[in-house]
C-alpha cells in the first residue's frame, strides 16, 4: 500500500468534502459512519479514483464499508492496481 497513494486520496478527500478547513482527518478517520462522505460524494470519489488510477471499481466492492477510510479505500484501489 502506497504512502503516496494514501496522501492523494486524504487531500482530496479534505479539499473535496470538508466544510470546516481546521477539521483535521486522519488515513483511519471514519467518512461514510463519520458523515463526512456521503453516498453522493462517494460516487464521485469513486469517479476520482477510477480516473486517477485508470480502473474501474465494480458497483458491489464499492460498498459504504470499503469506502469508511482512507486506508480501506487504499486498499481497495491497491486490489484493482495488480
Amino acid at each position: 500500500m502506497s504512502e503516496e497513494m494514501k496522501d492523494i486520496i486524504l487531500n482530496y478527500v479534505i479539499e473535496e468534502y470538508l466544510e470546516d478547513e481546521d477539521e483535521e482527518i486522519s488515513y483511519d478517520t471514519p467518512l461514510i459512519s463519520g458523515g463526512i462522505v456521503d453516498s453522493f460524494s462517494m460516487v464521485s470519489l469513486k469517479r476520482f479514483l477510477e480516473n486517477k488510477y485508470n480502473i474501474s471499481i465494480p458497483d458491489d466492492r464499492a460498498t459504504p464499508e470499503a469506502f469508511d477510510s482512507v486506508t480501506k479505500i487504499t486498499v481497495l484501489v491497491d486490489g484493482f492496481l495488480k
